[in-house]
């Protein structure tokens, strides 16, 4: 009695597992019924037939990622690189996930390889490292558009490692070296040529002051000598007026011709003491002459005073 309760017991548990369906908030489930595709069930209690109804494949719907593991891809300029990457991807229909692809992680895996070495192809070195953006989305809307029928989303690839050989890096430790010297040897140069063109600048300032300076001073001089001959002709004027003056008075005419007289002598011994030759006057009449043609001088100079 007691075995015959309990296997009613057990088949009746048995009919109600295969009878109540609960599927998990992070999961779908593709149902077939007799082997055939029935429905897909979302998250929440669900009724099948025991016998006829099975779960047949169960679908994650939360965001997946993927590893893409690192591969030799190479370059538009001929580099040889190793490329890894993350994809994101979710299931959006658990039909087409159940029987559009045998396996659509695998599937997405090896998609996101080849279209990431077609896309690398297209790009040299450098925009592989600067442009990675555009390339992860690139990859994703290759890959989303191929992975369509898949009943999957890509969300978004990230390319995680580039990265050359060992002989590409070392040339472009070499070229960087390059670039940091010309960098250097250009802020020289333009170091020397601004000094270059200071120094210019302060020789053609200096210059200039110079040729201000002498400038000056020449228009200073000309300005001493011309005062200079003003006072001189002045100072003759007025000797002149007082010569003049002095000759109207009454024996001015005597005191003249003893000034010229003695003048014309203190002269005439300079020039003998200095002259190589001996000077003595040829016609000592010709000193009577001098004193009379003085005299009269002294008197032309008494009548303009007049």
């Amino acid at each position: 009695m007691l075995a015959t309760f309990t296997f009613i017991f057990m088949a009746l548990l048995f009919i109600l597992v295969k009878l109540i369906l609960i599927v998990p908030m992070r999961e779908v489930c593709v149902v077939e019924r007799l082997g055939k595709f029935r429905a897909v069930m979302q998250p929440g209690l669900h009724f099948m037939i025991p016998f006829f109804d099975k779960v047949a494949y169960r679908h994650e719907i939360r965001e997946q990622v993927l590893d893409i593991p690192s591969q030799s891809c190479i370059s538009r300029d001929n580099i040889q690189i190793d490329v890894d990457g993350l994809v994101y991807i979710q299931v959006m229909d658990g039909a087409k996930a159940s029987y559009g692809i045998e396996d659509y992680r695998r599937a997405s895996v090896n998609l996101a390889q080849t279209t990431m070495r077609s896309e690398i192809g297209k790009l040299n070195l450098g925009q592989t490292f600067s442009e990675r953006d555009s390339l992860n989305e690139t990859i994703v809307k290759e890959i989303d558009k191929a992975s369509d029928p898949w009943g999957i989303k890509v969300l978004r690839y990230e390319v995680r490692n580039i990265t050359p050989s060992e002989n590409v890096i070392h040339t472009l430790e070499k070229q960087m070296e390059a670039e940091r010297q010309k960098r250097a040897e250009i802020t020289l140069a333009k170091a020397e040529k601004e000094s270059t063109i200071n120094l210019s600048e302060g020789r053609r300032q200096e210059a200039i002051n110079l040729s201000e300076g002498d400038k000056q001073r020449q228009i200073n001089e000309a300005h001493g000598r011309a005062k200079e001959i003003e006072i001189l002709a002045h100072a003759t004027a007025t000797g002149i007026d007082l010569i003049a003056s002095a000759a109207s008075k009454p024996g001015g005419d005597k005191a003249i011709k003893s000034r010229l007289l003695e003048q014309f002598i203190q002269q005439t011994g300079n020039i003998l003491k200095t002259a190589d030759v001996s000077v003595l006057p040829a016609e000592m009449a010709k000193l009577e002459g001098f004193f009379e043609g003085m005299d009269k001088v002294t008197q032309t100079v008494q009548g303009v005073k007049s």
